[in-house]
């Protein structure tokens, strides 16, 4: 009943002992005022939609207007609704009157508000939580509420880093007293002083749990949420776990959008005005990209494998106005050609104040925290270590349990102590949780020792093919029982982590290179 805003809506009701004719002139009055209200309605949505067909006119149909009043949230999703039905019924006159060209300009133009609100909600609801282990079994967090701003480190290159990851961590520990430039997540496209090109193409490299996927899923949250870049049309994060399951398949870059983004399909080419696509994980890509020999691309609408889609995007022959931020573990980075690269950025993690405020966070106890924050201070791996924000949970979990069940004992020093306790840690909340076992139980059994022996000749099969990622086929190989592995997966809750792609496909990896060679000497032992 919204054009009835001057109109009591209980006058509709015929008062008791009124005349037919009495009636019939009540309600002459009240549909002459709906029909002003309507006319109104209809004159006001039209100059819009004229705007909407103008080249320059900045702004899709549907998006919030300064000038409207704020209305809450059935009150907007009602005026929204009413909208997209004179949308259809304007679209249907047009083609009436043989403007189908117009038509569906109109209709790919002024559906975009439409499919940017609805992309938007969904990723709300997908990026604003995230799990301390997996989605299955990890404790849910709000992202906005446990994020610790994660600067990244402008400059360094591209190249191949031959350093193992824990060695490249114990570098980069060293140099955080230089003066760097840093920039925050939502700036990262910003045009910094002193350049006249402007920035579409960067690359975010940093070692495993170091924050990358965090960061995306951050900066797209704040997108979503109407926080930052709001000149941005759409944003379309994918992950490269994602695209390796497409790599025998064929699309054009609009089939592949509307594959993983079917909210957006109705918006047509004009969904590619202002657009950032994120890649992550670049490190974990099975995909034959090759620079020097794909083929030219630049029509969105043609089909093609999704590695050509994806050079060509890269290299800026398709859509070159499109904004592209890739992630990578460092080793990974030289798959991309300098001359593709506007800007390099680097995740140093944690500083040590971060590290401090993350324990606080974790431990209400400012006695424990404050204790906790002592023991990791005092040894030099775990300090280090810590610089990476999943080894903080994995220190978290280790010492929680200690300290608890073990009052007194000497909590671990060493990366082998804490990886040893942390299988302990699993294995026992396993045996409990599932097994039906005791607290007091023994801390193997001959199935958990069995797994361990399993899950070391996973590691070092992986670690000798030099794979990031892992399918069940893989675990199959080394003997694991697919039903166990995803039970394992749920209360091993970082030993290696289920993540689902599509088709529901699962990938596995371990949490870090060091713990996947941590494991590998089990082995054959």
């Amino acid at each position: 009943m919204m054009f009835l805003s001057r109109v009591d809506q209980e006058s509709l009701e015929v008062p008791s002992g009124q005349s037919a004719q009495q009636h019939q002139t009540h309600l002459d009055s009240i549909f002459m005022l709906l029909e002003e209200d309507i006319i109104t309605f209809v004159k006001n949505e039209l100059k819009k939609i004229q705007k909407v067909l103008i080249p320059d006119y900045p702004e899709c149909l549907g998006s919030q207007r300064k000038d409207e009043e704020v209305l809450d949230g059935e009150d907007e999703e009602q005026r929204r609704s009413n909208r997209e039905a004179f949308l259809k019924i304007t679209l249907h006159f047009l083609r009436r009157m043989k403007q189908e060209e117009l038509a569906d300009h109109l209709q790919s133009r002024s559906y975009c508000g439409v499919c940017k609100h609805k992309l938007k909600s969904n990723q709300q609801k997908t990026f604003k939580c995230v799990f301390e282990g997996t989605a299955k079994a990890g404790n849910p967090t709000l992202l906005n509420q446990m994020f610790t701003e994660i600067y990244l480190m402008e400059g360094g290159a591209a190249e191949v880093n031959d350093e193992h990851e824990v060695r490249q961590i114990e570098t980069e520990s060293r140099k955080r007293d230089r003066p760097e430039t840093t920039i925050r997540q939502e700036d990262i496209f910003k045009t910094p002083p002193g350049r006249d090109e402007p920035i579409r193409k960067v690359m975010t490299k940093g070692v495993a749990g170091i924050g990358k996927t965090v960061l995306t899923q951050k900066f797209t949250l704040d997108w979503a949420e109407d926080k930052a870049n709001q000149n941005i049309q759409f944003t379309f994060p994918f992950t490269f776990r994602e695209l390796n399951v497409l790599k025998d398949r064929k699309f054009s870059l609009v089939e592949l959008v509307d594959y993983f983004f079917s909210e957006t399909k109705e918006a047509g080419v004009y969904r590619f005005e202002e657009v950032v696509f994120i890649f992550d994980g670049l490190d974990e890509c099975r995909l034959p990209l090759d620079f020097l020999n794909t083929e030219i691309l630049t029509d969105v609408t043609e089909s093609t494998s999704v590695d050509v889609l994806l050079t060509n995007l890269i290299r800026g022959k398709l859509l070159p106005s499109a904004r592209i931020w890739i992630t990578t573990r460092p080793a990974a980075a030289s798959q991309i050609p300098l001359g593709c690269v506007d800007m390099v950025t680097e995740i140093r993690g944690f500083t040590d104040n971060q590290k401090e405020e993350y324990f606080r966070k974790r431990f209400r106890d400012e006695e424990q925290a404050s204790r906790i924050i002592s023991h990791i201070k005092s040894s030099r791996s775990l300090h280090i270590m810590c610089h990476i924000p999943v080894f903080c949970w994995i220190t978290a979990t280790v010492l929680e349990n200690v300290l608890k069940i073990k009052e007194g004992e000497e909590l671990p020093k060493t990366l082998t102590e804490m990886y040893i306790h942390f299988l302990v840690v699993q294995s026992k909340g396993k045996n409990i949780k599932y097994d039906g076992g005791a607290e007091t139980d023994p801390h193997w059994s001959p199935e958990s020792r069995k797994m361990m022996e399993s899950l070391g000749k996973l590691a070092f099969e992986q670690l000798q093919k030099g794979n990031l990622i892992f399918y069940e086929s893989d675990l199959t190989e080394c003997g694991i029982d697919i039903r166990a592995a995803s039970l394992y997966s749920g209360v091993f809750t970082q030993i290696f982590k289920e993540e689902r792609g599509l088709y529901q496909d699962k990938m596995f990896c371990f949490v870090h290179l060091s713990f996947r060679d941590f494991l590998a000497p089990f082995h054959d032992i």
